[in-house]
């Protein structure tokens, strides 16, 4: 394979890729004939939470890279921690990578290669290279020194080889309680890089592993397994986030030292977003205390959650392709993120009429039981869409905002006397209202000019403000759940002393409208489609629908401060 063989996307159209150094990495390997001018990389997910939006971005350069490239990648577990890893993630996991529209080419878990690093841990103590220390946590801790100051030899540092290879297999046959010994590599304790300082390789655990059960009590740690995982896989550039630069040198000497093949690791910036949390710990907290619905409830980052609320995978990829690849960490402005949902939504959303808080409209010289239909473009943006009726009848309903019986300035929708256009309608006049005995307006009576049929005046007068309605003989009722932000603060972790980022919550982030009357085009909408409601917003059939009784969610609004921000 040379650098022309770069495949090109086939299923639907994305941005050109801004260009980064982890491409310009591979470009270089691949002219140079390194790894005999293959690409393979991995997405090495633990299994314990569901994904965030943060990993959509590591998705979409571990499997988009290596597509373009002509190569692979491997979806690998990294389930070295049995208390916190759940089957319930592993197939979830599976979903969002496919959702985002991505496939594996093997599927490989950490727990494959327990025996294996098993025994190249019993290779390293044979080479005098790791050694058993019965120093406890915290005594590991105090002996490492810091940034400025260097650490201290293990009492246990310099125990023979034989004495080491004993501990260890006792380690593994159970005979010694958890946290009592652990596997350290040797280095240098004075390493100016803390991770240097024998850092631990085996920590004894007894606890069930969702895939081995108890055929294990001793688990390798992350920064051991997860470079020989890697090696054995043969994966040839190796991406992760920025905090784990300082780990590179680690994850080379453990390569080294064991002469296996050599991956390399390279480090990106991690996605931040404004008024977004992306730590799994965090995001287990809201669902554990039920401050949210749980994992997919559509104000959480997570990729179930926003799928849920109706974002697409091309819209999120498009995102990550814009936003690109550095070695700074940044912060995100959410609203960019929902820039590019509202431009693909708006490329396929099929347009509909709803109204959320409805308004009754008489139109008084519209002939009684009479039922017009109404030809809607379906999307204006997609010529092949075509388009549909929308029966049309003496009473409708209309956004109770679209009416104000004693207008402020400045206002051009309906009001009594003023002349507005129903959206493929025609143009009616308030002539007089109908109020409740708490002086509320509960209906309006109009008259309607037969001419204007379609929204046009054959005389050539206009209206300032269109409106949209649904026939109230047709409509069919719905609930619709008005999400916002879960956070009310752009950085929801900046709290005072003595709180924790739950005190920033938005009490106001989800809305129940309960009587929403929609088109009937929607009357049979199956969970996950989306529409545009015309003038309102994008929104998202919910899984909770029944027969009968339809749930939308709103995905964003149709307002994009960030696109008009960039045209300053």
């Amino acid at each position: 394979m040379t650098v022309s063989n770069i495949k090109t996307e086939t299923t639907q159209p994305e941005p050109v890729r801004p260009s980064n150094f982890i491409r310009d990495t591979m470009i270089d390997d691949l002219k140079t004939g390194k790894y005999n001018n293959r690409i393979w990389t991995r997405f090495p997910p633990e299994p314990n939470g569901y994904l965030h939006i943060g990993h959509a971005k590591a998705i979409c350069l571990d499997f988009g890279l290596a597509d373009e490239f002509g190569g692979g990648t491997n979806l690998r577990f990294d389930d070295t921690n049995p208390e916190k890893e759940e089957t319930e993630y592993v197939d979830s996991i599976m979903t969002d990578v496919r959702w985002l529209g991505f496939e594996w080419e093997g599927l490989y878990y950490a727990s494959d290669y327990f025996q294996q690093l098993h025994d190249w841990a019993v290779q390293l103590i044979k080479a005098g290279k790791a050694y058993v220390d019965d120093l406890s946590a915290d005594e590991i801790r105090r002996h490492r020194g810091t940034l400025t100051e260097p650490g201290k030899d293990s009492p246990y540092r310099n125990r023979p080889v034989e004495e080491n290879l004993d501990l260890f297999a006792r380690m593994k046959a159970g005979e010694f309680p958890d946290g009592s010994r652990v596997l350290r590599a040797k280095i240098d304790m004075a390493s100016p890089n803390l991770n240097m300082r024998d850092p631990v390789m085996y920590r004894i655990l007894h606890a069930e592993h969702h895939r081995t059960g108890d055929k294990w009590c001793i688990y390798p740690m992350y920064d051991y397994a997860h470079g020989q995982s890697d090696s054995l896989e043969k994966i040839t550039h190796s991406m992760c986030t920025l905090e784990f630069e300082d780990h590179r040198p680690l994850y080379n000497w453990f390569i080294q030292a064991l002469g296996i093949f050599p991956s390399q690791q390279m480090e990106f910036d991690r996605l931040n977003l404004t008024y977004t949390l992306l730590s799994k710990r965090k995001l287990l907290q809201l669902v554990q205390e039920k401050r949210v619905s749980g994992w997919d409830d559509p104000r959480m980052p997570t990729l179930s959650g926003i799928r849920r609320r109706g974002y697409t995978p091309q819209a999120l990829r498009n995102f990550v392709a814009n936003i690109g690849v550095t070695k700074t960490n940044g912060t995100i402005e959410l609203a960019m993120l929902e820039h590019f949902v509202r431009e693909d939504l708006n490329r396929s959303a099929q347009r509909v009429m709803a109204v959320l808080r409805p308004l009754k409209v008489v139109i008084d010289n519209y002939p009684e039981g009479r039922t017009e239909e109404m030809e809607a473009v379906n999307n204006p943006e997609d010529e092949t869409a075509g388009k549909r009726k929308v029966p049309f009848t003496r009473e409708l309903y209309i956004e109770r905002d679209d009416f104000q019986e004693v207008p402020p300035k400045g206002y051009f929708r309906l009001s009594p006397g003023k002349e507005v256009r129903l959206r493929y309608g025609y143009f009616i006049t308030a002539q007089s209202v109908v109020k409740n005995a708490q002086g509320d307006v509960v209906e309006v009576h109009v008259t309607y000019d037969p001419a204007t049929h379609g929204g046009n005046a054959p005389d050539g007068r206009k209206v300032k403000s269109t409106i949209h309605w649904v026939s109230a003989a047709h409509a069919i009722h719905a609930e619709v759940r008005l999400y916002d932000n879960l956070f009310h603060k752009e950085d929801p972790n900046d709290v005072p002393e003595g709180q924790d980022f739950t005190a920033n919550l938005n009490p106001n982030s989800l809305e129940v409208v309960t009587d929403a009357r929609l088109e009937p085009s929607l009357a049979n909408a199956a969970a996950g489609e989306r529409y545009q409601f015309e003038r309102l917003g994008y929104f998202c059939v919910d899984p909770d629908s029944k027969p009968g009784a339809l749930v939308l969610n709103r995905t964003v609004a149709l307002k994009d401060t960030w696109a008009k921000k960039q045209a300053r």
